[in-house]
């Protein structure tokens, strides 16, 4: 399975965070908790040097805690803030606050040195699409303040809102990077519905899924939820066999494999088959274990030197 994807608006995005990453204090980095590593863009990381930074692992309710946590360690290795929540809860909001100015403190030293008093840690949202930077926005808000949706691309454009006295934070759109290098990059991306679905056959995208699962020996949840009991059965074979359980029918009673697919896909993304982690810090070896910047990351680095030469 080859994807790639990175419509022009992207672009257009890209060059607008260039221009913005120079009026903020700091970039506040939403990855998704199931594959933090994966869902990290390194764009974001080669624009935002120089700035603080924190990375915040969204929907850690839908990953598992063991992993998560390895994920956690290993990104504090590397002196990276890095806090776990699930976007829609207010649960966690204080710890985050405290963690924005705790790490904006040499900032506001400057600020204080240079005679400017109270003025607003100005903070970029920022991560590839659907990870939940407008849902974490209006949660800390109290309102709807940025536009939200369960799919890549609803923010298209920069949104500035005003959080209280302190902070103030600058919605930004998601953004790809321009090729995946690594397609199991791309495949976990697809999994998590980060990239449009328009471009992705969705019974392919399903039978990579469980296969991708069943090498990982994590399929007991989708076995559970379906009520599945030989797991000797091709991919292509689970699906029909979910699409006859779930009444998913073609004319002549032939299974829907489009539709039984894109069931699997979506009540894996709202947690039904169970806390599944896709990655683990172990996955990019040992010399990228302590994540402070992957191989991807020291690549989109090393192009935008080159750029800039």
């Amino acid at each position: 399975m080859n994807i790639q994807w990175y419509p022009g608006h992207m672009t257009k995005a890209r060059r607008a965070m260039e221009a913005d990453v120079r009026a903020v204090d700091m970039i506040i980095e939403l990855v998704d908790a199931r594959a933090p590593m994966a869902t990290r863009n390194p764009d974001i990381g080669a624009l935002g040097r120089g700035k603080e930074r924190i990375i915040v692992m969204n929907k850690a309710d839908l990953a598992e805690d063991k992993v998560t946590a390895a994920w956690s360690a290993a990104f504090r290795r590397e002196g990276v803030e890095c806090f776990m929540m699930d976007a829609r809860s207010r649960k966690n909001l204080k710890k985050l606050f405290a963690l924005i100015e705790r790490a904006c403190v040499a900032k506001r030293e400057r600020d204080r040195r240079r005679g400017i008093l109270n003025r607003p840690v100005r903070a970029m949202v920022a991560g590839i699409p659907n990870v939940g930077k407008s849902t974490l926005i209006n949660t800390i808000a109290g309102k709807s303040s940025a536009k939200t949706g369960n799919r890549p691309g609803v923010t298209r454009g920069n949104q500035w809102i005003r959080l209280n006295q302190s902070v103030e934070l600058l919605d930004t759109p998601g953004i790809l990077w321009p090729k995946f290098e690594d397609q199991n990059v791309g495949a976990m991306i697809a999994f998590l519905g980060s990239i449009n679905e328009m471009i992705v056959e969705p019974t392919e995208l399903a039978a990579e899924f469980i296969r991708f699962l069943r090498g990982r020996d994590k399929a007991e949840g989708l076995y559970r939820r379906y009520e599945l009991c030989d797991e000797t059965v091709t991919e292509s074979g689970l699906i029909a066999a979910i699409a006859i359980k779930r009444g998913c029918l073609l004319a002549g009673g032939e299974p829907d494999y489009a539709k039984a697919s894109g069931i699997i896909m979506n009540e894996y993304r709202a947690g039904l088959l169970g806390r599944i982690s896709l990655e683990e810090p172990e996955d990019y070896g040992a010399e990228n274990a302590d994540c402070g910047i992957s191989a991807k990351e020291a690549a989109s680095t090393s192009e935008n030197s080159e750029r800039g030469a």
